[in-house]
């Protein structure tokens, strides 16, 4: 029976050549989960930008460093973790050298999803954190409202607890300069649900 480790190297290595949605002719490359295959928390985030395309890793730009941040305030350890993205490529326009972060569309959140399942299957976590509409869409489908849903919210099919918080990058957007800290505060309060 293959590892976790061996399922995950399968997960990934079927990643990097889907071509399920035209996203990936404009990637520079799929953008895989990554941490410890053993996680009990999973993050799910929308899908990779500009540094995590060039990276071919998850949160590694400025929504990471907002989330690191975040993490450690809440008092969790990153290294214990899962991240991910509903949708595996990067998808944006040009604005002269400049690649701006398109919203992917309900077709491409879906091609991705087989993928997304597969990965919480595989990881099968106790906690789930799902940053921002296009992760709430491709994991608990159309309607959701994270602003107003936002905390914990009941979906035993995903895992035992799962939290609905906005998506760092969302901090980043309304910010200007600096965070507005009231914001980011309800967002490091929605992460310490993770342990309570």
């Amino acid at each position: 029976m293959p590892t976790k480790s061996q399922l995950i190297g399968e997960l990934e290595d079927a990643i990097r050549t889907c071509r399920n949605c035209p996203l990936w002719k404009n990637a520079t490359q799929a953008v895989c989960g990554e941490g410890r295959p053993s996680a009990k928390i999973l993050m799910i985030g929308e899908q990779p930008g500009n540094q995590e395309d060039l990276e071919g890793r998850p949160f590694v730009g400025p929504a990471g460093r907002v989330l690191d941040r975040a993490l450690h305030d809440a008092g969790i350890d990153r290294s214990k973790v899962w991240v991910t993205n509903a949708v595996k490529h990067f998808k944006w326009k040009p604005k002269g050298k400049i690649r701006l972060h398109q919203k992917p569309s309900t077709g491409e959140i879906d091609a991705c999803k087989p993928w997304l399942l597969r990965e919480l299957s595989t990881i099968a976590p106790q906690v789930v954190v799902i940053l921002g509409a296009t992760a709430a869409r491709a994991v608990l489908g159309t309607g959701i409202k994270v602003t107003q849903q936002r905390g914990l919210y009941e979906a035993p099919s995903v895992a035992p607890k799962v939290i609905l918080t906005v998506h760092p990058s969302s901090l980043l957007r309304r910010s200007g300069h600096g965070f507005p800290e009231e914001e980011y505060q309800a967002f490091v309060s929605d992460l310490k649900l993770i342990l309570g």
